[in-house]
């Protein structure tokens, strides 16, 4: 089952690819970790530290129906190119605001907005890559391996955050994001990256509309998407709400929060290593059903315990969950779609995340500061959990289609 999820690091361009994004993902989330912790700690108030997390994701809301549609019609190596230098250049300007002092947050949400531009445009030429650069039976593992990959970052960057904030402050942190952009660059500048097929010139509304048309008439997208909303508005704001639970429930700050990030991160990095495997032998709809219902009680464990430690093993199991079933919509998302649409089918689902989780963390932000992060985040793992079990009572053969082939369905 390991060989199985493995293999496509066998490929010398995904190889390639895998690695340099690695190295990015572990200063962004060093970016992810220090932000959030200065944040908390310069306002003390959850409130803040959701918008700061919702900044990020706003633009992909935004800018993820464009880079779907440029990712069809253009260089998709060009293209992640070009928004991987847009990203670096916030990541200087960012570094360079705290050498120079304490910026506010509101600054400091800017510089985080900007970034996350780049990201939104370039994310879905990122994803459409894929498919493109191993073969077939691989794309599972290959997609599994990319969620690891992030979810490894997950874990090597917050430890090391805290121990560079510990030792050498933010600036330094946020100074160390900015040069691992260049990884990506440098593997840019050598790998082979096929161009999208060739297709009749729209214009990019038309081609937005075209994408989330074929969304719309795929049985299996449809579940998917609908599946992908919920869990993203009720169940992904824990994410951004975690260095408020390590400074104002655990009073933990910055080593707090790269303790728990970590936490979660090894339950995704464990849960990517197996996807492909696991999707492989059981499939696509098995695999959502059984996150979408083994989630909400993890979350409601990690939202009742009672130390940080404690915490942490509860977020082991929440962060294996959501990456699985984050994972499967993106797995079922690539499969599905013919390739000169894959970037545009991509979007939705980034139009899904960069809408409805900056949303869920403000809400749920708001909330916490009023009735506590313990029931904040339970009070969402119990609304997930009806609405899973409640549609599989009322329409108990919904997720069905997932098991037609796109050839079929079609």
């Amino acid at each position: 089952m390991a060989l199985l999820s493995l293999a496509p690091l066998r490929h010398r361009n995904y190889a390639l690819l895998w690695s340099g994004a690695f190295i990015s993902n572990i200063g962004t989330w060093m970016e992810t970790v220090s932000i959030g912790a200065y944040v908390t700690e310069t306002t003390g108030r959850a409130t803040w530290t959701g918008a700061v997390a919702a900044a990020g994701f706003v633009p992909i809301a935004l800018f993820a129906p464009l880079g779907g549609a440029l990712a069809d019609r253009m260089s998709r190596k060009t293209l992640l190119m070009t928004t991987t230098l847009v990203q670096t250049a916030f990541a200087v300007l960012l570094t360079i605001l705290f050498v120079i002092g304490d910026p506010s947050p509101a600054i400091v949400t800017l510089c985080v907005f900007g970034g996350g531009v780049g990201a939104a445009l370039g994310f879905p030429a990122f994803m459409a890559m894929l498919p493109d650069l191993v073969p077939e039976e691989d794309v599972p593992g290959a997609i599994g391996l990319s969620s690891a990959q992030w979810n490894l970052g997950r874990v090597v960057g917050p430890a090391l955050a805290g121990l560079v904030i510990h030792f050498a402050g933010f600036s330094w942190a946020l100074g160390i994001n900015s040069l691992s952009f260049l990884a990506v660059v440098g593997v840019l500048l050598v790998v082979t990256i096929p161009p999208p097929p060739p297709r009749d010139k729209q214009s990019i509304g038309m081609a937005i509309v075209e994408g989330a048309r074929f969304v719309r008439r795929d049985p299996g997208l449809r579940v998917s998407v609908s599946a992908m909303s919920v869990n993203t508005f009720l169940a992904a704001p824990f994410i951004a709400l975690v260095p408020a639970m390590a400074e104002k429930v655990f009073d933990r700050g910055a080593k707090g929060t790269s303790v728990l990030v970590t936490a979660q991160g090894v339950g995704a990095v464990t849960m990517g290593l197996m996807l492909g495997s696991i999707t492989h032998r059981y499939g696509s709809r098995r695999v959502v059903n059984t996150m979408l219902v083994a989630l909400p009680p993890a979350l409601i464990a990690y939202a009742y315990a009672p130390v940080l430690a404690v915490s942490a093993v509860t977020l082991v199991f929440v962060g294996a969950f959501y990456l699985g079933a984050l994972s499967s919509f993106t797995t079922i998302a690539q499969l599905r779609a013919p390739a000169h649409l894959r970037g545009r089918v991509l979007a939705v689902h980034n139009l899904i995340l960069g809408s409805l989780y900056p949303l869920g963390a403000l809400i749920q932000g708001r909330l916490a500061d009023s009735i506590g992060l313990r029931a904040t985040t339970a009070g969402a793992a119990v609304l997930l959990a009806v609405v899973v079990l409640g549609t599989r009572v009322v329409r108990p053969g919904i997720t069905r289609p997932l098991d037609v082939s796109p050839a079929v369905a079609a």
